[in-house]
């Protein structure tokens, strides 16, 4: 599976994982919701389990993705953006839905 990344979201994703909260856990992608042909999703501390796939962004931040949701999953962008407010937006583009 795939997983684009942008730089700020590379810093802020770096940062999260050195933080003690992380407790050396991976950050994971999940769908909070479904609709249909799209999805909304966040980011969440988590451990793997057997249906995970570890994968590598291209800015060399790993990420854990759940196989069974790989429709959704394959292909996200996560970027993270300071204005006009700190957070981060995950889409993918495939599924051609934005979402914040």
């Amino acid at each position: 599976m795939n997983v684009k990344i942008n730089r700020n979201a590379a810093k802020v994703m770096q940062k999260m994982l050195e933080s003690d909260e992380s407790e050396g856990k991976m950050l994971r992608v999940i769908i909070t919701e479904h609709h249909g042909n799209h999805a909304h999703y966040a980011l969440q501390f988590d451990n793997p389990t057997e249906h995970d796939e570890i994968v590598k962004t291209d800015k060399g931040v790993e990420v854990l993705l759940d196989t069974r949701d790989a429709e959704f999953l394959d292909g996200i962008w996560i970027q993270f953006f300071y204005v006009p407010e700190e957070q981060f937006v995950i889409t993918n583009p495939k599924k051609g839905h934005h979402h914040h």
